[in-house]
């Protein structure tokens, strides 16, 4: 008889409500080793005895785990062989102590239940909230770990005969999925008017089709919140929806049932089908056909690329089988289908995503004509996440709150971001944990968004932080609730520079630490200096920083409101070139003012912010002179850019100074001139990129460093990020760019945490 082993083996990573005990049984029973699994806090912990050949043939299939599951740590011991416990293994209930495990993200409904929910044998067809432990809500239901039944919000639903015995069997792929339900014992829809007053329908899905097609915006309950839906082919139910949800030219997304679908209206190259068919099923900003907007007026006006998603619950699976006339099984999703649904955020004027039915009412109330609801109660706001195929614009739903692996452990931090686009940061360990997008702190509904944010992301991780982290400016409501935080709970609140942040966060999520160079390009953020920067060229090294360059200041006539109306800043070009008289006859008698204060330098702070520079070059091209939403006129450049194709770089269009002064005023005197405007946009971004690229060659020369972060807002613009890529790896740069967090505020926490982690105070 050959020589039994016990081992016991502790599994850290997101192992929890994703099918992984099941699998760790299967696993054992086909090799008849005897033992048990089961959470706890800590993530998954197993006892099992074999033979050392077949122990090393269950850890090496432990490895392949199911497709939700990560495996972060895999840490193995030897236990004393016990003889007499037979061939058995068993699932045994969680156990407690200190929770360090991860709760998973919300996830797409899977095709073995797209398969059952299209079935009309199957017990749960058409049934709404089918899920199993492949897929379906877990983040938005959760309301502490171990991720069990009762700690969630399908708490107060009884399990039925049938859906029990599921729950109960190994070797059901429903095994301990904590939503599972049917029509019998679950989750039911309803439908309620436009003042939130319940309403009989014989059948809600059917309603809801109906009302969409007749041109209503109907408010539909998702995963992390409402959207608000309307038909994207109707312009009036567009338009209408633009009116009430005040949004003049905000783009919208839309949800088409596949990507056949989406392929009449954008290009889609590999990556981004990836992106669309993934689990997480992000909005996908696709490169929409030169006819799409005049096809889909009011959806991205004026921009190059279309926000795109498919579903992702079985309810938005529904609305496009009720379309297609309700065809058995799911080869019809294999076809093109023509349903375009717009698909936005449900809140009203920037404030946070609506979550509940009476919130809804109230908070909807003018914009949508009826709301398709349900009562399984969304615990935690999660957004829509939005990505390119470079990586992520806004992270929240499908990847909150995985986390991510910091190059080394310390102190926990609670990180409270920045102003706009906020997110907050809990580490533990070398694990840095993200909240979803929060949004602008600019309402007070979004600031107590960000509260209930810190107090869930602490209730579901149980992270006690031992230091705090905000951004400098000590005004935004993000760094006062931060000082407020720290000072109730006497810990250190650490300060952290805005740009400093930006490069940090990649230095963070990329594991290095290695003084490296960092190209900050945004819109604004307090200096160290108390100055207003935005374009800025750093030497990052842990918890310090310095400032080697920066772009020539630029004044912003009105402060704040500049950035809102990008004549201003054309203006203050003008100003600083000498050419204050063509103010006035470029830009009304509106600008007699702007130029005054330009003269008399009265409210008009400088600033070296790269976003500013792309609000002066568009305003004088003529693209845009005041903008509906931040960044309207850097996205505008870039899609007539994009419109013109490959320009070269204008000679003599930039001056870099030998103390590291980049100065683009010869590029915005050529733009002045009257130049068509895809040719100045193209121009433009040609010339940013070989101006970037030679002033990191000069901090090469006086750094000696070869590596590059680009961080910051700007960088979500793809043709200079793809330009100024190419040709700094030519030049041998080693480039990195965000890939797990935004390059935007929206992943300023993760920096915030990393340099605070790493501070001496």
């Amino acid at each position: 008889m050959a020589a039994l082993q016990r081992w016991a083996i502790r599994i850290r990573g997101q192992v929890q409500g994703v099918g992984f005990r099941p699998f760790v049984y299967r696993l054992a029973t086909q090799r008849g080793l005897s033992g048990f699994v089961r959470n706890d806090g800590a993530g998954v912990a197993i006892e099992v005895q074999g033979s050392p050949a077949v122990l090393d043939d269950f850890i090496n299939a432990l490895r392949q785990p199911p497709a939700l599951a990560r495996i972060d740590d895999l840490a193995v011991s030897d236990l004393i062989p016990d003889r007499n416990v037979g061939d058995t293994f068993a699932i045994v209930a969680s156990s407690g102590g200190p929770v360090t495990a991860e709760i998973a993200p919300d996830s797409a409904i899977c095709p073995a239940c797209l398969a059952e929910l299209f079935d009309p044998r199957d017990r749960r067809y058409r049934y709404p909230f089918i899920n199993c432990t492949d897929c379906g809500p877990r983040y938005t239901i959760t309301a502490a770990l171990p991720y069990d039944r009762p700690n969630t919000s399908m708490a107060g639903f009884a399990l039925c005969p049938d859906c029990a015995l599921e729950y109960g069997d190994p070797g059901n792929r429903r095994f301990h999925a904590q939503p599972n339900a049917c029509a019998l014992c679950g989750p039911e829809l309803n439908w309620r008017d436009a003042s939130g007053r319940p309403m009989v329908a014989a059948d809600v899905i059917e309603a809801a089709l109906a009302r969409l097609l007749a041109g209503d915006i109907l408010a539909i309950k998702g995963l992390g919140g409402f959207h608000l839906v309307c038909d994207a082919q109707n312009p009036a139910a567009v338009a209408r929806l633009r009116q009430r949800k005040q949004r003049d030219a905000k783009p919208f997304a839309v949800m088409a049932a596949n990507a056949a679908s989406l392929a009449a209206w954008a290009d889609i190259n590999p990556t981004e089908r990836r992106w669309l068919e993934s689990p997480q099923r992000p909005i996908v900003l696709l490169r929409q056909h030169p006819e799409t907007e005049r096809r889909l007026p009011d959806i991205a006006p004026g921009l190059a690329h279309l926000g795109a998603m498919l579903p992702y619950t079985p309810l938005h699976y529904l609305l496009f089988h009720e379309a297609a006339g309700r065809p058995t099984g799911t080869a019809w999703l294999e076809t093109i289908q023509p349903l375009l649904l717009v698909m936005t955020s449900a809140n009203p004027g920037g404030e946070p995503l609506v979550i509940g039915d009476e919130e809804a009412a109230r908070r909807l109330a003018g914009i949508a004509d009826g709301f398709v609801s349900h009562n399984r109660a969304i615990l935690a706001r999660c957004d829509d996440s939005v990505v390119t195929d470079g990586g992520f614009i806004r992270r929240a739903r499908g990847y909150t709150p995985q986390a991510i692996r910091l190059p080394g452990a310390g102190p926990s931090v609670l990180a409270f971001g920045g102003f706009l686009k906020n997110t907050v940061c809990l580490t533990r360990d070398d694990r840095a944990y993200l909240s979803p997008h929060i949004g602008s702190l600019d309402n007070a509904e979004t600031c107590r968004a960000l509260e209930e944010a810190v107090e869930h992301l602490q209730d579901i991780l149980r992270i006690e932080p031992e230091r705090i982290a905000c951004d400098l400016h000590p005004d935004f409501p993000s760094s006062r609730l931060a000082a407020r935080y720290a000072a109730k709970q006497d810990l250190p609140c650490i300060a952290v520079q805005h740009h400093h942040a930006h490069i940090a966060a990649i230095i963070a999520e990329h594991g290095l630490r290695e003084p490296i160079l960092g190209l900050a390009l945004d819109g604004v953020g307090l200096g160290a200096d108390g100055g207003i920067w935005g374009g800025e060229l750093l030497k990052v090294d842990g918890a310090r920083f310095e400032r080697l360059g920066h772009l020539r200041p630029l004044p912003l006539p009105g402060g704040d409101r500049a950035a809102r109306e990008p004549w201003r800043l054309a203006a203050a070009a003008l100003h600083e070139l000498g050419r204050s008289d063509e103010i006035s006859r470029r830009f009304g008698a509106r600008a007699t003012v702007v130029r005054q204060m330009l003269e008399r330098r009265i409210n008009t702070p400088e600033t070296s912010s790269a976003g500013r520079l792309f609000d002066a070059a568009a305003a004088l091209l003529g693209v845009r002179e005041l903008s509906d939403y931040e960044g309207q006129a850097a996205m505008e450049l870039e899609a007539l850019a994009h419109r013109h194709g490959p320009a070269a770089p204008l000679a003599g269009g930039f001056v870099l100074n030998d103390d590291g002064l980049l100065d683009f005023f010869p590029l915005l005197a050529w733009l002045s001139e009257g130049v068509a405007a895809e040719l100045g946009a193209a121009c433009f971004h040609a010339t940013l990129a070989s101006a970037l690229s030679e002033w990191l060659a000069w901090a090469r020369k006086i750094s000696g460093i070869r590596k590059v972060a680009l961080g910051g807002g700007c960088f979500l613009n793809r043709l200079l990020t793809t330009q100024l890529r190419a040709g700094l790896e030519k030049a041998g740069w080693q480039v990195l760019t965000a890939r797990q967090t935004p390059p935007n505020d929206g992943g300023l926490s993760l920096g915030q945490a990393w340099v605070a982690m790493q501070s001496d105070f």
